[in-house]
């Protein structure tokens, strides 16, 4: 049975990538972001009905999209099939996204795997929800100083 709480103001963090999608929700309070999961594309309608599953499994209000832009903020190719991707996740869901800038969020999540004595085999399969949780840190971050 599911639960619709009214106090909940829970928010999903996307990696978008090619062959994998990096997963991370906030806490009920959309303060703390902790990594979910990695979750290997099985195609465009089986991935968003997936994330629209697990957006309603956790009552899910905002879901935040990394937008992976070049180095100097143009936008690349991948650029483009995030921001389509993601504008058929709302049309299909009805669920608000958002785009968070997502550069250098991947070198960041693997330093912090460096740290953590992690070998590359072992961060290689964390990486992409480690990513999605530093992308909706940083949303939530904005969010809280008023930025967004």
């Amino acid at each position: 049975m599911l639960v619709i709480r009214n106090d909940c103001n829970r928010h999903m963090g996307i990696d978008f990538g090619g062959r994998r999608l990096g997963i991370a929700f906030s806490d009920l309070s959309a303060t703390i972001a902790s990594a979910f999961k990695v979750y290997e594309s099985r195609g465009e309608e089986k991935d968003i009905s997936y994330l629209q599953s697990l957006a309603l499994e956790r009552d899910v209000k905002k879901v935040v999209f990394g937008l992976p832009l070049n180095a100097d903020g143009t936008e690349s190719e991948q650029t483009l099939k995030t921001k389509a991707f993601a504008q058929k996740f709302a049309d299909k869901t009805g669920i608000e996204i958002a785009l968070e800038d997502e550069r250098f969020t991947s070198m960041e999540a693997e330093e912090l795997l460096k740290e953590a004595k992690m070998n590359w085999k072992e961060r290689k399969k964390v990486l992409d929800m480690v990513a999605a949780e530093i992308i909706l840190q940083n949303y939530l971050n904005k969010i809280k100083k008023g930025v967004k």
